[in-house]
């Protein structure tokens, strides 16, 4: 218990994250992991996208298509499997355990702390950066 108030007194303090992250990590994990369906450009055309169920989003479009502001926990949740999303007969993400571990806290767009593995943070501010 004690513990979990230190935690988010820590988390109280922190501008932006725990720990720093890494965005050009993260575009290498994205090339390595996401890009076979969702593109190489985040874009939703990667060459697996024609044989999956459900077509992959176009992953430089998530702030616009949340009214400006980028979704950071739906995100979050997609990629760790804690929101699971059924495309490819297995959930997606097929590689969400493999980003397990770490943890460190982003803020969502209202400051509040989300905790997520470092892979996730890293993938997380990569899809930042190439919103449009």
């Amino acid at each position: 218990m004690i513990c979990r108030i230190f935690l988010g007194l820590i988390l109280s303090l922190s501008p932006v994250s725990l720990w720093a992250q890494d965005a050009d990590e993260g575009a290498m994990l994205f090339q390595w992991y996401c890009a076979s369906c969702h593109g190489a450009a985040g874009d939703g055309a990667g060459p697996m996208a024609p044989v999956l169920l459900v077509q992959p989003s176009d992953l430089t479009r998530l702030s616009a298509t949340a009214d400006g502001v980028f979704p950071l926990l739906r995100v979050v949740r997609r990629i760790d499997g804690a929101d699971p999303l059924v495309s490819h007969g297995s959930a997606m993400p097929v590689y969400g355990p493999l980003f397990q571990g770490n943890e460190v806290a982003l803020r969502t767009a209202s400051g509040q702390p989300v905790l997520m593995g470092r892979a996730v943070a890293d993938l997380v501010l990569y899809l930042q950066e190439i919103q449009r």
